[in-house]
């Protein structure tokens, strides 16, 4: 399996004592200013600690690559492009902002013929149902911590061939719907999928749409989401190791044959997961599939100062 870039930070207790792992060159994810895509915005130099990064009021990842830090911020597939901006938070020092600009990104429609006329249109008990599901995943979706981590590396949490990419605006049986926010790795029922990174599992369940389920947080606003699988072998609230067996591949939900649906959320947005990969792997397994990293481009892993943006 191709492994995806080292991301998480550790920002530890509160803004006067918080400090981040710091990455590596290049170990930053690429760059896609875009909805659905990452923005990576230098917010300092040289300071011993991390600042708080605030985007649309949600805290936002921090990375410190050689000597600047880095805001690693998840920009919804609903965002406007235009510009915008970061609120930066330092010990013995004023608020201040980062300016940075969100770029138009088009994305590719998917027409999808269901059998299944509920997953389509929703009787009254389903859309009740559906809505305490939205609650929960809402929940996990938001969660935010402060626990300290190590720099971690994700894996690829199945093999298999990648069916369908992200952002894609789909249209179920002629009828519009929500777009695509994750990718599709397709593979025979039963397949294994594993915990990228090691976290706490925060929801599982058997969803409506989304099938049996598994949420993980990595912490610092990190959260993956495995869904449509045919067994769920962790329970919420257990710890999981790099590389431990979460589930297996299935058809449960609203689906048209197995596969797993992968999401990653960065602050409360679903980014597209092909940005966290190195460029090798992305242009070897996922050809066709990245609307938003095709955009992307390696982070610069220097800045001149606190106000500078990519």
């Amino acid at each position: 399996m191709h492994r995806l870039i080292a991301l998480v930070t550790v920002i530890a207790g509160g803004l006067g004592s918080a400090v981040a792992a710091s990455a590596p060159d290049g170990a930053l994810p690429f760059t896609a200013p875009v909805p659905g895509g990452v923005a990576v915005i230098c917010v300092g130099r040289n300071a011993e600690s991390a600042p708080r990064v605030l985007f649309d009021g949600q805290r936002v990842l921090v990375a410190r690559s050689g000597d600047a830090w880095h805001a690693v911020v998840g920009l919804p597939l609903s965002l406007k492009p235009g510009p915008y901006e970061v609120s930066v938070r330092e010990r013995g020092r004023s608020e201040r902002t980062v300016r940075f600009d969100v770029r138009s990104r088009r994305y590719e429609t998917q027409h999808l013929t269901l059998a299944n006329r509920r997953h389509v249109t929703p009787g009254p008990d389903d859309l009740l149902r559906i809505s305490r599901e939205q609650e929960l995943l809402a929940q996990a979706f938001s969660t935010w911590n402060d626990r300290a981590l190590d720099l971690v590396t994700f894996d690829l949490p199945s093999e298999g061939r990648f069916s369908s990419g992200f952002g894609l605006r789909r249209i179920l049986n002629n009828e519009p719907r929500q777009p695509h926010t994750g990718v599709d790795i397709a593979a025979p029922e039963g397949t294994p999928i594993a915990a990228p990174a090691a976290g706490i599992v925060i929801e599982t369940g058997d969803y409506f749409f989304n099938g049996m389920t598994v949420v993980i947080d990595h912490g610092q606003g990190l959260v993956t989401m495995y869904n449509h699988l045919s067994r769920v072998d962790v329970a919420k609230g257990a710890r999981v190791a790099r590389g431990a067996r979460i589930g297996a591949i299935g058809s449960t939900g609203r689906v048209t044959g197995p596969h797993l649906h992968w999401s990653v959320s960065l602050n409360n947005a679903r980014v597209d997961p092909a940005l966290f990969l190195p460029r090798e792997a992305r242009e070897e397994l996922l050809a066709g599939f990245l609307p938003a990293a095709q955009a992307a481009e390696p982070s610069p892993s220097r800045c001149e100062d606190g106000t500078r943006t990519q």
